[in-house]
Order: structure tokens, then sequence, then C-alpha cells
């Protein structure tokens, strides 16, 4: 197997959490998992991201260098909308307060649009997917 096939079978794999999590992240809602869920929320959008940033020979395992690479290489360059950067940086923001500040709590309806927010992310079709 060639690095070009490993770096293929890695995007796939990629992809494919991306879309286990958004089924992770229905039942969490549906349970009233909110903090969980936000925090899937994000995982999903990152594993979308991983799988874009290694069509281009791109490999971290650092979120803020994925960001940054994201927020450079894609939305400074208006290859895509600068609403993607912002779903992102929310994401994160998100998921870290919900991981690390104490009391934070999520309202259902904010999750919702997060989690919708998350699909888009991972159903766009950049022509990088």
């Amino acid at each position: 197997m060639t690095s070009k096939d490993d770096n293929r079978l890695l995007i796939e794999y990629r992809l494919k959490q991306a879309q286990e999590t958004i089924l992770e992240v229905e039942k969490l809602i549906n349970e009233n998992l909110l903090k969980v869920a936000v925090n899937r929320i994000y995982y999903g959008i990152y594993y979308s991201l991983c799988s874009l940033a290694l069509k281009y020979d791109f490999r971290t395992s650092k979120h803020l260098q994925l960001i940054g690479r994201f927020n450079r290489t894609f939305v400074k360059e208006k290859k895509v909308s600068s609403r993607y950067g912002k779903i992102l940086r929310k994401s994160f923001r998100n998921r870290t307060e919900g991981d690390y500040t104490p009391y934070v709590e999520f309202n259902e309806e904010e999750v919702k649009v997060m989690f919708s927010e998350m699909k888009r992310v991972y159903r766009n079709d950049w022509g990088f997917n």
C-alpha cells in the first residue's frame, strides 16, 4: 500500500468518525445530555476538517493548529465562506467552556442549532470531501 492509499484510508476513517458522531449527538440531545452533545458536536466538526486537511497533506493532532490552518488556507483565501470559520471557532469555544468552565449550561435550542451547523460542515461539498 502506498502512502497515498494510507492517506485515503485515513480520510475515509475521519469522515466515518464524523458520521458516527452525528448519530451520537442525536442520541445525546434526545437524552438531554446537552453538555456532552456540545463536546461531540465540536469533535464531529474536527473530524470533518481533519479529513479536509489530509487532502492537502496537512496532519496535526493539535486543535488550534487545525483551526489556524483551516482559517488561513480556506477562509482567508475565500475557498469557503467565512461562516465556516465562525462555526468552527464557536464550536471550539463552546466545547472548551462546556468541558472546563464550572456551571456552564446549554439549552436545547442552541444545541440543536450547533448540531445543524455540524451537519452542514459534514455534508458540505466544497469539492474537498
